[in-house]
């Protein structure tokens, strides 16, 4: 049996070096996966020191093969089975980003690789491992780019989590959270940055969702919308996306003000059993 970390944290608290995190271990037999993670009562946070992470070096971007660890077909975590993309080919997303720090520090990480803090390092859910992303942080224009060698954050709406050096370059430590685009970088023909104008992508200009589901019937998206409004305080909208052979109907919930709505209503609707919705940013 091999033991990798990957258990992420609850719910961020706004202030930093405060959230709870579970232990980060999970069983991986070489038959069925199996989720084993248990909650810890140590709080992670960054460093006990003033460190200044501005001259941390960025990885540079390069062709490596798929780490003998972390890249299996799917796992478990909470219940919940993740499938591992076979490529990061044009992986672009956007969404809330939350960070890691001192806990973790000197652990191994899904790729059984050591844990730097201080080093420019993400985990993700299903980016193949190692990966290459560019990640921009969507109310600054800031960039970073980082190398993806760990699994997380398990938490239903977020889409990456980086190391301290990597959450303090972009901002985004005193929060906890913020708002980015990640997109994995092609060893073979990488771009230099091209830095989002603050202006040009202001948080005024971003409206968030919660997505809570799709469907290709649209009866099928009603009664979750009806299931969802008896609980939700938020407006819940059926949004149609037309393409050349068919209809989809998402359901929303939104716009929302902020995140911490958002893990609000993610709370509320884990409580009807709805357990897949993610934050969608436009």
């Amino acid at each position: 049996m091999i033991s990798w970390p990957v258990c992420e944290s609850n719910r961020l608290s706004r202030r930093a070096g405060t959230r709870p995190r579970p232990s980060r271990w999970l069983a991986w037999p070489f038959f069925p996966l199996i989720a084993a993670c248990g909650i810890g009562v140590e709080k992670d946070g960054a460093p006990d020191r003033l460190v200044d992470v501005s001259q941390a070096k960025e990885p540079v971007p390069r062709s490596e093969p798929p780490s003998p660890y972390g890249n299996p077909p799917s796992y478990v975590v909470h219940g919940r089975r993740y499938y591992t993309l076979a490529s990061s080919r044009n992986y672009r997303e956007r969404g809330i980003a939350s960070w890691y720090g001192r806990k973790f520090h000197g652990r191994k990480t899904s790729s059984h690789e050591v844990y730097d803090m201080y080093a420019m390092t993400a985990a993700h859910k299903t980016l193949p491992l190692p990966t290459y992303a560019r990640v921009t942080n969507l109310e600054n224009g800031s960039q970073v780019v980082v190398r993806v060698n760990d699994r997380g954050p398990f938490h239903s709406n977020r889409i990456i989590d980086l190391s301290y050096a990597a959450a303090k370059r972009l901002g985004i430590l005193a929060r906890g959270t913020g708002l980015v685009e990640v997109e994995a970088i092609d060893p073979v023909k990488p771009v230099s940055h091209h830095p989002v104008m603050a202006q040009t992508i202001s948080p005024e200009a971003l409206e968030m969702y919660l997505q809570v589901g799709a469907f290709a019937n649209r009866d099928n998206a009603v009664r979750l919308q009806r299931r969802v409004s008896s609980v939700a305080k938020a407006p819940v909208l059926i949004s149609e996306v037309v393409d050349d052979r068919a209809s989809l109907y998402r359901v929303r919930l939104g716009p929302l003000a902020d995140v911490d709505e958002a893990d609000r209503l993610v709370e509320q609707l884990a409580q009807l059993g709805i357990r897949d919705s993610r934050v969608i940013l436009e």
